[in-house]
């Protein structure tokens, strides 16, 4: 299996450069360090997506989602269980249903599982720089 993977560095107000060229679709596992862009990514992607709510980051509850006008959006937080908390709350099966899923503090062990039961993904590793941020995107 080749994968494909863009380099983007990018300000702020640029987040559109990427976010029309991320899958409409399917999953996107979000990797970075604490404050380092992953809920306003999200965020920018469901503006795109035509949601005009408000979106934060799903930390506690694990899950939200959007309705947009042609797609649902599934945001995720694994940041205190990891998928630990997406299995015992019966999230999991989330998945396999259409639309876009983000996942924030996703990790090794949720590639894993996604592995496992084939399902396709791809990564986004964020970096902070000086004034700008650096997104690695990996496609399966």
């Amino acid at each position: 299996m080749s994968k494909k993977c863009e380099s983007f560095i990018l300000g702020i107000n640029e987040l559109i450069n990427l976010v029309q060229k991320l899958p409409k679709n399917g999953i996107i596992i979000l990797k970075g360090n604490l404050a380092s862009g992953k809920t306003t990514l999200v965020k920018e992607i469901a503006k795109f997506h035509g949601f005009n709510g408000v979106v934060n980051s799903p930390t506690f509850s694990i899950m939200q989602n959007y309705k947009c006008q042609n797609l649902e959006i599934f945001h995720y937080d694994i940041y205190q269980n990891g998928v630990k908390s997406l299995t015992q709350n019966g999230l999991f099966e989330n998945f396999f249903e259409d639309g876009l899923h983000l996942v924030e503090w996703g990790d090794e062990n949720l590639e894993n599982y996604f592995q496992k039961f084939e399902l396709n993904y791809c990564t986004i590793e964020i970096k902070n720089l000086k004034n700008k941020r650096e997104y690695k995107v990996n496609y399966a």
